[in-house]
C-alpha cells in the first residue's frame, strides 16, 4: 500500500510558471513606444530647429552689445575689414581700444557658418547676419537670414 505524499513526509511544490514576458506582451510595448516615438519625435525637431533660430538672434545681440561698448572707447564701430574679430583684437589704428570686448572667441552661428559683418550696414551703421541652416543668402524657415 502506498501512501498519500502529505502522509509519508515528502512535500510537493506546486508547479511553478517561469517567469518573465510572453512575446505578445513584449510586442504591444514595443508598438506602443513606436506610437509615442512617432507622434512625439516630429514634434521635438522642430522644437530643436526654433532654438537654434533663437540662439542665432541671442549671439547677435551679445554682438552689438559689445559693439556699442567698443564704440564708447572707440569712437567708432569697426570697419568691414576689421570684423568681429576687433572685438578681440585691437585693431592697429585703434589707440584708445579697452578690450577685448568679449569673454570668448567670435562663435560660428548655431549651424557651423561664420557671422558676416558689413559697416556701413544697410539698415543701420553696421549689419550682422547669419545665413541661416543652409549657409546661403535668402530662403525661408530655418534657412532664412538672421540679422540685427
Amino acid at each position: 500500500m502506498t501512501l498519500p505524499a502529505q502522509a509519508s513526509g515528502i512535500r510537493t511544490r506546486p508547479i511553478q510558471r517561469a517567469a518573465g514576458f510572453t512575446l505578445l506582451e513584449l510586442l504591444v510595448v514595443i508598438v506602443i513606444i513606436g506610437l509615442l516615438a512617432a507622434y512625439v519625435g516630429p514634434k521635438y525637431f522642430a522644437q530643436l530647429g526654433k532654438s537654434e533660430v533663437t540662439v542665432a538672434k541671442s549671439q547677435i545681440e551679445s554682438f552689438e552689445k559689445a559693439l556699442d561698448t567698443m564704440r564708447l572707447d572707440v569712437g567708432r564701430y569697426p570697419t568691414t575689414e576689421e570684423g568681429l574679430g576687433s572685438l578681440l583684437i585691437k585693431p592697429a589704428e585703434s589707440t584708445k581700444w579697452n578690450g577685448p570686448y568679449l569673454k570668448k572667441n567670435v562663435p560660428l552661428d548655431p549651424w557651423g557658418h561664420a557671422y558676416q559683418y558689413r559697416a556701413p550696414g544697410t539698415k543701420s551703421e553696421y549689419d550682422i547676419t547669419s545665413l541661416g541652416k543652409d549657409g546661403q543668402p535668402g530662403g525661408v524657415g530655418e534657412d532664412a537670414d538672421i540679422t540685427n
